[in-house]
This record gives C-alpha cells, structure tokens and sequence, in this order.
C-alpha cells in the first residue's frame, strides 16, 4: 500500500503555531504585569529597607506606639499649593517628604487616619477652608499668589483642647493643625506630626501644678492679675496651684510640675516631689540665685542699700540625690549678652542681665529650635558631679565671654552695673544656664525605704528640667502693656513666654511623644564642594587682609609726602605720584589674584561636578553592562559545553 505524503505548506502551520503561542503568552504576560505594576505603587506596600543616615525614612518606636494607640479615626487634609510653588523645587521636595511620612502613618493605622491632599488653588472653597483650619499662607509663589502648606486634622465629635498648635473649632468638633511646614524645622517633622495625631486622640486638657513661693498667680482680692506666663498657661492647660504647706503627695494625674523658686520647703512636700519624680512625673524646677521680683523677709534698714540682701533659692537635697552642682552665691555675667537697660537717665549694658540670643540656645532640642531670643536676669548656673549618673543637655548656655562672680557682688554693685565690669576676666567657660537632665535618678530620702509605695530609683525615662533664674518668667523681661484703642494689648519682645510654654507643651505629652528627638534632614550638603569653598574663602580673606594693610600703609606714606604748610594747596608731588601709582599697580596685582583664586575654585568644583557626571553617566552603566555581557558569555559558554 502507498503512504501518503501531506506536503511541506501543510506542516508549516504547525512551526508558525508554536512561535505565535509564545507571543501570545508574552504579551498576556506584559498585560498582566504592567499593570500589576503600576498599581503596586498604590496598592501594594511591601517592606522596605532604610539605608539613610539616621534612618531618615523610618518611623521611630515613639510615633508607631502613637499611631497603634489611636482610639478613633482621624482626618487629615495636607494642603500644597502646587501650581503656585512650580518654581520653588526645594519646596515641592519637601512636600514629597512630608506626604511620605503622613502616608507611612495612614498605612500604619490600619484605617484610623484618612489622609487627603489638596491643592488650595486661589479663590476656592479649598482656600476657605485651608484659612479657616488655621492654616497661614506664605507669599512669593508664582504670580504672586499665595503659598499654603500645612496639616489640618480633626476628629468627631471632641471636645475642643488647647495645644501648641492652632486651634479651631468647627460644629463642636476638635480641629489641629500646623499652620506652615517650614524647611528649617525639617529636623522636627516626625514630631510635629506626632504631637498633633497625640493630641488629637486626647479628649482633656493636660493637668499642671504649679508650687511657687513667688505672686505667679497674682490676687484676686486684691485685683492683682497673674503673670502674662501664667495667663498664657491657663490658656493651654488646666492649671492647679499646690499648697507647698501642706504638700505631702502629687497626685499622678499632673502631667507636669512647676516648681518656681522652692524656699522652706518642708521635708514632706521635697519627699513628694522625690518620689513624683522617680515615678516619672515631669519636673520643671526654677531656681535663682536672686530673685529680684521678691522683697527680703525682714524689711531693710533704710540706712542700707535695700538690694543688699538677696533671696535665693535652692533644693540642695534634690540637687545632690540627682549628682546636680548648683551654688546659690553665684551669678553669671556676660559681657558679650549684656541687655541694654535705662537707669537714672542713663543708657548702658548691665553684663548681669542678659539677652541670650540663637547662639545661646540649643537648636537640636524641640523646645529651643524655633525661639531667637531669650531674657534673664542675676542666672546661675549648673553642672555635674564627678560621680554622676546622669546627664546634662543644655537648653539655655552663656557664651564663652562669660564670669562668675559672687551674688554678693552683684547686689553691692545694683545701683551702679557698670562697676560690675571693672578687673572683668572672662572663664571662657559656656556656663549652663538651663538644661535637661536625665535620669536614673536615686531617692534623696533611703531612710523612708519602709514607708508603703516607696521608690529607690527612677523608671527608666525620668526627666527633670532645670533653669537657674525666676526673673525670667516676670513680664518685664519679654513684654509690655500697650493700649491700642482703650485696650490694654501686650507686646511681646522676647521669647520667655514661648519657652515655658514649649516646656510644658512638650512635657504633657507621653513618653512615646518625649521619645521622639530631632532627627537630620533630608538635605545632604555637598561637604567636599563646601571644604574647596572654604579653603578659597581662607585665600580670600589672605589677600583682602594683605591689600587693606598695603591701603593703611600707602595712606601713612602719602600723608608724610604732604606738602609742607605755606607751600602751594593742590600741588602733588613727584614722589606722591610715584606712590599712588605704585599702590594702585599692586591693588590691580591683588584683584587679579583674588580673581585667579575665584577661578580656580570654580575649575575645581567643575572638575568634581565633571567627575561624578563620569561616574553616574557612564561609568555605572559601563560596569552593569559588561557585568551583564559576562553574565551572557558564561551562560553561552556553559550551554556550549553541554551539547
């Protein structure tokens, strides 16, 4: 029988079938993980990993224990004027930054936070809206308009409680917010964000206790208003004064207690704040080693200067159970911080009141970063002993300009502060004016070890704060009344109302919102590009310096070529000509070379801009693909050897 044989063109379909199959199930396959993909962005959120310094982009412990402990849902609305900053790219990245990090929390809170962007395009409801939660807008976007970029949160329905932050309240609801996310504050951005969702989930105002041998309160009965501070206070907290008479327990629902210029404090009310302490109560303690706004206990012979006799104030017990120095007979002076005062018709600087400014102020810490200028008057000082367990960070510091000298001195010399710089030899010490210190703390009183409740150290997170003066809490030293159409209004000149405030702000938090500290920014400085800068300044400064030596010394020999008296005005000189014409080949000599020192810095940062524009451009993707050729010739190879 004959086999039949089907031709060639029917069994190529057969070949052709197979190589379509496998287009097909390329492209379902790029159909498939395209959009996978895409959406993966949205969707989907794997882990990551953090290889930042200082682990930029991950949530510290603090804040993920206050996300994880919100009771209910909150809503945040970040509003971004993004058309109005297109020409503003530093600010459009910090934007991505902190719509990141509000994203890592909405993610994190399982449902809890419901966070929305906006765009508050002029004259839009959105605008409205983004003013009325409190928001303030920045000018110098594109055409003028106004830039917002700020974080309004709410949740409903709350009682509506005080905090740092603006506040508004909208249909009896709680309404937060951060009026303007500056740049400069890049530092405290985690915090910020995680104050507001804290307070957020707070429905009452944090309790404060206030123990104060000073009028802080003032007296009703006899009209007398309390101190702006103390106003200021009542404002955001719910103040409680304590009877330091009676005082023999402080209860654990006060977040934070001021202790204002502790004198005869009784052995009962010193153990309550020991063991307050140790239970992890926030301690703020002011002490001074002259109170100026107090009146000695006798009253003054009126034969003798009635600033002869101070009153300070000390906790000796305390301070040496807590390895803290502190001596009430001095006071720190500092020439270079001398506030200007009027006395007896008379200007000058009193060195023993002083105008701390940015320098003095510790910028790493949440409650110093944003004030400029702080005022205090007769300050100690404090610092560590040798055998210490704990340690002192400074919030408040004198330059290095400064003396200790003796409280004595100083009230000899009240009338007459200038006399206070006579024989002056700065220490060169920065005295530590203000400061936080953290535990372990140890009980001062062991021998109450058998009493029911007792605590002979601290938890692990105590902290006290310590500030050597009471003068500065008074209204004289940050403001002053001021009527503005028949209403008294007070103008504020320094920033002592903020920092108190920001003490006890940051204090009434939890220990989770205590724990988050300020973290580096996302702005990396080109330091190599800044130490070429630097050398060059170093080069300029050389040469400027040279040339304004050669300028006094060409002046001197000009003045000595002057004519003599009697001889013809406006006649110059052989030699005269000679020196000026000298002097102004060597100035054109010096420009020159402080152009070819500019030159030559430029040449050298564009040859490191060149250099890394090798690497990143060709170099890099050189080396991945001769890594992927080679990956290539061994895959080749290996196959080869296997036929």
């Amino acid at each position: 029988m004959a086999r039949l044989r089907l031709p060639a063109v029917l069994t190529a379909p057969i070949h052709l079938s197979r190589r379509v199959m496998l287009y097909l199930r390329l492209l379902l396959l790029v159909l498939v993980i395209v959009p996978v993909i895409v959406s993966s962005g949205r969707w989907l959120h794997v882990s990551r990993i953090d290889l930042t310094t200082d682990h930029l982009y991950t949530l510290t412990p603090g804040t993920l224990k206050i996300v994880d402990g919100l009771r209910r849902p909150l809503d945040l609305t970040l509003y971004f004027s993004s058309h109005a900053t297109r020409d503003l790219p530093q600010l459009r990245s910090y934007e991505q930054r902190v719509r990141e990090m509000l994203q890592e929390m909405a993610v994190r809170s399982h449902g809890r936070i419901h966070l929305q962007v906006i765009d508050p395009v002029p004259y839009s409801d959105d605008e409205t809206n983004a003013e009325g939660g409190g928001l303030t807008a920045a000018s110098g976007g594109g055409n003028g308009e106004r830039v917002f970029f700020g974080l309004v949160g709410s949740v409903l329905p709350a009682k509506a409680t005080p905090d740092g932050h603006a506040i508004t309240d909208r249909g009896g609801g709680k309404i937060l917010s951060i009026p303007f996310f500056d740049p400069a504050r890049e530092a405290f951005l985690e915090y910020d964000i995680a104050k507001l969702l804290y307070e957020l989930n707070q429905s009452s105002k944090p309790l404060v206790g206030v123990i104060s041998s000073l009028p802080v309160a003032g007296n009703p009965l006899l009209g007398v208003p309390p101190w702006t501070v103390m106003q200021q206070l009542n404002q955001l907290f719910d103040v409680k004064m304590l009877d330091q008479t009676t005082l023999k327990s402080i209860s654990d629902r006060i977040k934070v207690l001021l202790l204002i210029h502790p004198r005869d404090l009784s052995v009962d009310a010193q153990y309550a704040i020991d063991q307050y302490v140790l239970r992890g109560g926030h301690l703020v303690v002011f002490v001074d080693p002259d109170a100026e706004l107090e009146a000695p206990a006798v009253p003054a012979v009126p034969a003798i200067n009635p600033r002869s006799a101070g009153v300070s104030s000390n906790l000796p017990r305390l301070f040496a159970a807590w390895g803290v120095l502190y001596n009430p007979d001095k006071v720190v002076l500092d020439r270079s911080r001398a506030l200007p005062i009027e006395l007896a018709g008379s200007s000058f600087n009193h060195p023993a009141m002083l105008a701390l400014g940015s320098q003095q102020l510790n910028h790493d810490d949440v409650v110093t970063a944003s004030l400029q200028r702080i005022n205090v008057a007769t300050i100690g000082y404090f610092n560590l002993a040798a055998d210490a367990h704990t340690r002192l960070i400074p919030l408040l510091q004198s330059s290095a300009q400064a003396e200790a000298v003796s409280t004595q001195r100083v009230l000899q010399d009240s009338n007459h502060p200038s006399q206070l710089l006579q024989g002056y030899k700065p220490d060169n010490i920065h005295y530590v004016l203000a400061a936080r210190l953290r535990g372990p703390f140890t009980s001062a009183f062991p021998e109450r070890a058998g009493q029911p409740g007792h605590l002979a150290r601290s938890v692990p997170n105590a902290e006290v704060i310590l500030i050597a003066d009471t003068d500065l809490l008074n209204d004289r030293l940050w403001v002053e009344p001021q009527n503005i159409l028949g209403q008294t209004m007070m103008r504020v000149f320094a920033n002592n109302g903020d920092f108190v405030n920001n003490l006890v702000d940051n204090l009434s938090g939890s220990s989770a919102l205590l724990s988050i500290r300020g973290r580096s920014t996302s702005q990396r400085p080109f330091t190599r590009v800044q130490a070429l800068r630097n050398v060059a300044d170093q080069k300029f400064l050389q040469k400027e310096r040279e040339l304004e030596q050669e300028l006094a010394d060409t002046r001197r020999r000009l003045r000595e070529l002057q004519p003599v008296k009697g001889s013809q005005p406006g006649l110059v000189t052989t030699e005269q000509r000679h020196e000026i014409e000298q002097f102004r080949q060597r100035q054109m000599a010096i420009n020159k070379a402080l152009r070819d020192v500019q030159h030559q810095l430029n040449a050298e940062i564009d040859a490191l801009g060149l250099r890394l524009k090798v690497i990143n451009i060709v170099l890099v993707p050189a080396l991945v693909v001769l890594i992927g050729l080679l990956y290539g010739w061994r895959r080749a190879r290996r196959s080869r050897r296997r036929r």
